[in-house]
């Protein structure tokens, strides 16, 4: 009895061989370069991954820089906010200066008001005394009393107006400057973002005092002209008085001289 699958062609395969080939035979050309596409998808792959790493990172120094720039020029805004306050402050002090210079000369015009009132009450007695023997004896009329300056509340801020004419001159109306910091070349982002910060609160700080300063400057500003107001309506008062009794002197030594 012949073997199973016996033949004697030495060219045919066997079953274990035809099932084998089979297997390993495809009608698809480019199966042959499965393996090769696959080695090239994981470097594709790999490749990719590598590019998305390296670009979160240079998207992490970037957000790093921008921060960095941007509370550098947040710096720079509040330094400049700082230095136009200290220039008010400038202008504040010179007009506080002037409005006590000129309520000085208001006070000091008002003083020699009352010495025309003195020297005008001994040429009054010398014109009444002057006429005939049986003359009436003249008496100038008086609506008022020469009152002088009068002292007001707004004489207060002189003393503080003094204190700031004598700091603007030794200079010394300015603000403290932030104290400087030096970085170290191994300081990363974060730290110079919170240096930024830090020197932002100090010139902050420094802004804040000065606009109290200010306000108090306007607050003597606002009663220094109120004050020069009320005294200029005093001495208004006192000048218009004297007016009217050198007009009637005037009268009465026409009228001596015309006899």
């Amino acid at each position: 009895m012949a073997a199973k699958n016996f033949s004697l062609n030495p060219f045919d395969d066997t079953d274990d061989e035809k099932e084998e080939a089979a297997k390993n035979f495809s009608l698809n050309p480019f199966d042959d370069d499965d393996d090769d596409d696959k080695e090239v998808e994981k470097t594709f792959t790999s490749s990719l991954k590598f590019s998305d790493a390296k670009e979160n990172h240079q998207t992490v120094q970037e957000l790093e820089s921008y921060a960095v720039y941007e509370s550098e020029e947040t710096t720079k805004t509040v330094k400049g906010c700082l230095k136009v306050a200290e220039e008010i402050r400038c202008d504040a002090t010179k007009t506080l200066v002037m409005l006590n210079d000129q309520g000085d000369q208001i006070t000091r015009t008002h003083h020699k008001a009352v010495d025309i009132d003195h020297h005008l009450s001994r040429g009054e007695k010398l014109l009444g005394r002057l006429g005939g023997i049986f003359s009436r004896t003249w008496k100038p009329k008086k609506t008022r009393s020469i009152t002088g300056p009068v002292r007001t509340r707004g004489d207060s801020p002189k003393r503080r107006v003094i204190n700031l004419k004598t700091r603007e001159n030794l200079g010394l109306n300015h603000s403290l400057k932030p104290k400087s910091r030096t970085l170290a070349e191994s300081v990363d982002a974060y730290q110079k973002t919170q240096m930024e910060i830090a020197k932002q609160d100090e010139v902050l700080s420094n802004l804040s005092d000065l606009l109290g300063e200010l306000k108090n400057m306007a607050v003597d500003m606002g009663t220094a002209i109120e004050s020069e107001n009320h005294g200029l309506d005093h001495l208004q008062d006192d000048v218009d008085e004297l007016n009217y009794r050198v007009k009637q002197s005037n009268q009465r030594a026409g009228r001596l001289l015309r006899k």
